[in-house]
């Protein structure tokens, strides 16, 4: 069972978070399970940018990004060559270290 260690996020995470997962769940979905509210805004279905983490360890042991997924990238805040989408990422076998950036494209940030 890999762990997940979230980063310190000022909003979203103050203390950071280790999570045990499940192989092969979505990491959106695990984020969003244990209470951290991550913004997805198109519901998780690869279609905006607000769910972009950036993987800070384990990035190799991810499914492959999609075409879709890379052609969304390109739009989110603080891109880096090791961001994902966490609703397109199935979490591997080896443990990951996840950064939430400190903004998405959202102007204005949906309750709920």
């Amino acid at each position: 069972m890999p762990r997940i260690e979230v980063l310190p996020h000022e909003s979203l995470c103050p203390e950071g978070k280790l999570i045990d997962a499940v192989s092969g769940a979505n990491l959106a979905q695990v984020l969003l399970d244990v209470g951290i509210d991550l913004e997805h805004a198109c519901g998780l279905v690869c279609a905006c940018t607000t769910c972009h983490v950036i993987v800070k360890q384990g990035f190799q042991s991810l499914n492959l990004a999609s075409d879709q997924e890379d052609d969304m990238l390109d739009r989110a805040w603080g891109l880096t060559p090791r961001s994902r989408l966490s609703c397109q990422v199935q979490v591997g076998s080896e443990p990951l270290q996840i950064e939430l950036p400190k903004y998405t494209i959202n102007h204005a940030r949906e309750e709920g």
